[in-house]
């Protein structure tokens, strides 16, 4: 589990990144539906 190898921190930063984008999309498309959603009133 203290696995400290620059290979290691690598692929933990990389996940963590993913992690971030999806939330980012996830953000940034309930922002495109609440705008779709004030259009069609």
């Amino acid at each position: 589990m203290g696995d400290k190898s620059p290979k290691a921190n690598k692929k933990q930063a990389g996940q963590k990144q993913t992690k971030d984008d999806a939330v980012d999309a996830k953000k940034k498309s309930d922002v495109a539906a609440k705008q779709v959603d004030k259009t069609k009133k």
